[in-house]
């Protein structure tokens, strides 16, 4: 008696794989759009250098859409600084950036839960093709 799941069908790894990728890479746009906006227009602080919080959001970018594992992994960790400042400033900023907060926390959910899954999905993958073989 085994207690493993019967096997997928062969496709739809890969859709997984293209669906948590895609999230990833639209949660993170998001993140940069919401920033911009939040900072330059919609509830701005006076302080526009606030703005400069997206660059390091455009690194990652970069790596996702070149498909690369390993950014996936780390992009899940920094996304918890955003995280972070989005729950603060849902609990301390007024009307209406509060509510952008919120959006940034539900932004930061959304790419962590992707890249997790992707990383997750690509690893199963790589371990059901086996080790590589060598060339004679």
């Amino acid at each position: 008696m085994t207690d493993l799941a019967p096997p997928s069908p062969p496709g739809a790894a890969d859709r997984v794989v293209q669906t948590t990728r895609a999230l990833s890479i639209a949660a993170l746009l998001g993140l940069v759009v919401l920033g911009l906006a939040w900072e330059l227009v919609l509830a701005p602080t006076g302080n526009r250098t606030l703005v400069l919080k997206v660059i390091p959001l455009l690194f990652p970018l970069f790596g996702l859409l070149k498909h690369r594992l390993y950014t996936h992994r780390w992009v899940s960790l920094l996304v918890w600084l955003y995280f972070t400042e989005g729950v603060v400033r849902a609990t301390s900023d007024p009307y209406p950036s509060w509510v952008l907060a919120l959006v940034e926390v539900l932004l930061c959910l959304v790419l962590f839960t992707a890249s997790a899954v992707h990383v997750r999905w690509r690893l199963q993958q790589a371990k059901a093709r086996g080790p590589l073989e060598e060339a004679p």
